[in-house]
């Protein structure tokens, strides 16, 4: 039997007070225990656990409290030792008194049960505000890095406190999004809801995933530039703050401790490398904010399905039974048996057959001829056999996509470039005539027919302003119209785009810089 066996078989009476015949007794006994050792008290007598604990009836009698502490010793939960400051008389030295206290089992097994049950009472969210604590704390550390004169003199405790905090949120978020999205991809807990309790339930969800999706487009951009510029410093932080965890570390060997630095120096590198994989692009594989982005608005069609699903078991499902009901009265409203047949035909695709040819060399057969009149097809064996003919010649060599997709990368960045000259040039934050545009180019072009595209949309008068944030929550776009009469004429490429003068103001939102 291996050790991890023997620890596992030697541990299993740790539980038995969980499914025991008094399981609520001895878990009203062991809350006390666990209670007593947050509050730093070590050891309890009989009657202190008697007078503390929250039985789940009439308070026992001390008697069956101290069988209950002892059979719970016996089980490792506690451990005892006789009670020797309650020996005053020689009658005492007779009696059996005892104090007790959590054991080292015990109070691993209690740490077990309460994460078992903190796990079940969680429910799980998007948190938006982890991704402000995360961009924070990556500024301090920015801010920590450029205001050292050297890496000797970095301001280790607090470096350490700030990765430390920001690997806390970033594990928080990160574990909160997965169980939010695993129950999403559970039904959205929308299979047994209320119909009066439907409605509202959708347009929360909605709104509270268009939230989330906002602030994660805002922010995305702005912590994964913060990423790459630490990227290329962050061992000066990640050493000394190794080496100062080390120096905590137990000890043991000569050796451990020697090599102790260096395994947590690669646990640090191993975190920053699972930030950095959040938001930064890793070879071909897509960000997880990105992955976690696609969830989120593909978990609203999913909404809409379970929807339908509850809406269409309120109404009735439609199954085969039904259906072929439904076809029985069609057939005894036909009039003649010739409808019939025609109903018989399209219900149950009973058209004429369609002859095909392998053989370009016979003449086309027509579809009503008979298969017994028709002249027999060559068929290629593997063809009968397989359900495709064999391709001639060697296969296709595998074809190498690295220049490919090198290609298609710049095109993206280009492409990004350009949207991005695009938006600085139109996002001024400054009232403009769109008659002072001047010639755009087709991605300014582009954007600013997007941008009026929105900001239309929500228009209730054309004769009074308007202002909206787009859909991204990037820009924020305002547009009053000026006198009617007026006049712009913008020119691009493709031509001259000329409407009613307006003063249009673009500017970007708090964050997305």
């Amino acid at each position: 039997m291996s050790v991890q066996e023997a620890l596992i078989a030697g541990s299993a009476d740790l539980f038995r007070h969980v499914t025991a015949d008094k399981a609520e007794f001895y878990r009203a006994i062991m809350a006390v225990f666990a209670a007593a050792k947050r509050q730093y008290r070590l050891q309890l007598r009989p009657e202190e656990v008697l007078a503390e604990a929250d039985w789940p009836g009439a308070p026992p009698a001390r008697e069956e409290v101290a069988a209950a502490l002892v059979r719970l010793s016996e089980w490792g939960n506690l451990e005892s030792q006789p009670d020797m400051a309650r020996k005053q008389t020689l009658a005492d030295f007779y009696r059996a008194h005892s104090i007790y206290r959590l054991s080292r089992g015990g109070e691993a097994a209690e740490a077990g049960l309460e994460t078992f049950a903190s796990s079940l009472r969680h429910r799980a969210e998007l948190q938006t505000v982890a991704l402000e604590d995360i961009n924070s704390r990556l500024q301090a550390l920015r801010q920590l890095l450029d205001s050292a004169p050297s890496s000797e003199q970095i301001d280790v405790p607090k470096a350490h406190q700030i990765l430390r905090d920001l690997v806390r949120v970033f594990e928080d978020m990160t574990s909160n999004a997965q169980a939010f999205m695993a129950k999403v991809a559970r039904g959205l807990e929308l299979r047994q809801a209320d119909a009066t309790d439907l409605v509202a339930y959708k347009r929360e969800l909605i709104d509270y995933l268009e939230r989330f999706m906002s602030d994660l487009i805002r922010r995305s951009d702005t912590i994964a530039a913060l990423l790459h510029g630490l990227s290329a410093r962050i061992d000066e932080v990640l050493h000394p703050v190794a080496q100062r965890e080390a120096r905590d570390a137990a000890p043991g060997d000569a050796e451990g401790r020697a090599g102790e630095a260096g395994r947590r120096l690669d646990a640090w590198r191993e975190r920053w490398k699972g930030l950095c994989g959040w938001f930064l692009n890793s070879g071909n594989e897509l960000p997880q904010a990105e992955l976690l982005r696609a969830r989120a608005r593909a978990a609203i069609p999913q909404l809409l399905g379970a929807i339908a699903a509850v809406n269409e078991r309120r109404s009735g499902r439609s199954d085969r039974s039904a259906d072929f009901r439904v076809l029985a009265q069609w057939f005894a409203a036909c009039g003649s048996d010739d409808d019939a047949h025609r109903l018989a035909r399209v219900a149950f695709a009973l058209h004429p057959a369609r002859h095909f040819s392998l053989d370009l060399a016979e003449d086309d057969v027509p579809a009503n001829t008979s298969w017994l009149d028709a002249p027999a097809l060559t068929i290629n064996p593997r063809l009968r056999e397989y359900g495709e003919a064999a391709p001639r010649g060697p296969l296709a060599r595998i074809r190498d996509r690295s220049r490919d997709r090198e290609l298609m990368a710049r095109q993206l960045a280009e492409e990004s470039r350009q949207v991005e000259a695009a938006r600085q040039r139109l996002a001024t934050g400054r009232p403009t005539r769109l008659s002072e545009l001047g010639e755009l180019d087709p991605h300014a072009f582009g954007l600013f027919l997007a941008l009026l595209g929105e900001a239309l949309a929500a228009q209730d008068d054309p004769e009074q302003p308007v202002e909206r944030q787009t859909g991204d929550g990037l820009l924020s776009v305002r547009m009053e119209p000026l006198a009617a009469d007026s006049r712009a004429r913008i020119r691009t490429r493709a031509g001259v785009f000329s409407g009613r003068d307006h003063l249009l103001t673009i500017r970007p939102t708090r964050g997305a810089a």
